[in-house]
């Protein structure tokens, strides 16, 4: 997610480039960066990822105009940034101011599901050969909908496709043409889909009737990987798990905790109104220790990792290289935070 606070001049001669990530510094990046743009100055910050993270010290702002980051910063001491690359797909925590693996993850938790992937392997420590109850549940025709057709939702369709799914997608504003459905995002190469051609059916909306009508589509699989704003926050509850109900959906959520009532999921899972589901986050986050959920029937969770990749940073840093390209010839940003949506 990037943004940029204000016109850009063209050149770097007075801009400092702060990246503050929990890594040590690639020198071979700084330097191929100091090649293309010489005037401009990159200063390198290996922040200790932790939650909260711990502050920085203050004359590591000295000067700052860009920064690449995970987590946000006070603004008082940034008073003169103009440009910001985040790391996060998300942009909630900025906005008080809070990738392809994610979809792997995704796809992975719902083969795990359908072909009991864990219960051979916990039959398997106990030494045992025998074939659990129920038939694997395959995908070809099976609908997946896709809550937040954003780059993750888009690479999720790609595979979900390639599994025989047909799949739906829901847009907060309305795609009804060929251009409207294309992606101007940055996205790896062979991933995803940029022209939008993947889904058989377009919704949209921004209220809670167009939802439910979306989730009233007798979905296999349901996929939340929407932007956190104000009105989508809990927009899975009591009443959506009694449309979803129908199908008996499978729910998977690699967007925000707050997404979902985690009390009407977990009534949910234990009345079986739906057929399980996977969450990458939880509300709250971290899920505190003995929280029902972790024992809720059919459920799969892991602490918001899903998003981790060896990639990420260089994927990240390659969109840094397009944007400042971007800003030194006074052209538009990819991946712009929309600050009306906040997403």
């Amino acid at each position: 997610m990037s943004f940029a606070t204000n016109e850009s001049p063209k050149g770097f001669s007075n801009d400092v480039l702060l990246v503050c990530v929990p890594t040590p510094p690639n020198e071979t990046w700084i330097a191929r960066l100091k090649v293309l743009h010489p005037e401009l100055t990159v200063r390198w910050y290996n922040q200790p990822q932790t939650f909260p993270p711990a502050p920085l010290p203050e004359e590591v702002y000295e000067g700052v105009t860009m920064l690449l980051t995970l987590w946000p910063h006070p603004a008082e001491s940034l008073p003169n940034v103009r440009y910001i690359q985040l790391l996060s797909a998300g942009a909630d925590r900025w906005i008080t101011h809070d990738l392809p693996q994610i979809a792997e993850w995704v796809i992975g938790t719902w083969l795990m599901v359908n072909h009991n992937f864990l219960g051979y392997a916990e039959q398997q420590k106990e030494q045992k050969w025998s074939r659990l109850s129920g038939m694997a549940l395959d995908s070809p025709g099976l609908r997946m909908g896709i809550l937040g057709y954003g780059a993750i939702g888009r690479q999720c369709a790609r595979i979900g496709q390639a599994l025989g799914m047909e799949v739906y997608a829901y847009t907060r504003s309305e795609r009804s043409t060929p251009e409207s459905r294309k992606d101007d995002s940055y996205f790896v190469t062979g991933t995803g889909d940029p022209d939008g051609l993947v889904p058989t059916k377009w919704f949209h909306g921004s209220t809670k009737e167009a939802v439910n009508d979306f989730l009233a589509q007798d979905l296999d699989f349901l996929v939340l990987a929407l932007p956190l704003t104000e009105a989508s926050t809990y927009i899975l509850g009591r009443e959506q798990f009694d449309i979803l109900s129908k199908k008996k959906t499978f729910v998977c959520n690699i967007a925000r905790g707050k997404h979902i009532d985690s009390d009407a999921l977990l009534e949910a899972l234990q009345q079986g109104k739906i057929r399980g589901a996977a969450i990458d986050v939880a509300d709250p986050e971290p899920l505190p220790d003995g929280h029902p959920l972790f024992t809720a029937p059919n459920i799969f969770i892991t602490p918001h990792v899903s998003w981790q990749t060896p990639h990420l940073l260089t994927r990240m840093q390659d969109i840094v290289e397009k944007n400042l390209d971007s800003l030194k010839e006074g052209k538009p940003l990819i991946n712009v935070m929309n600050r009306e949506h906040h997403y």
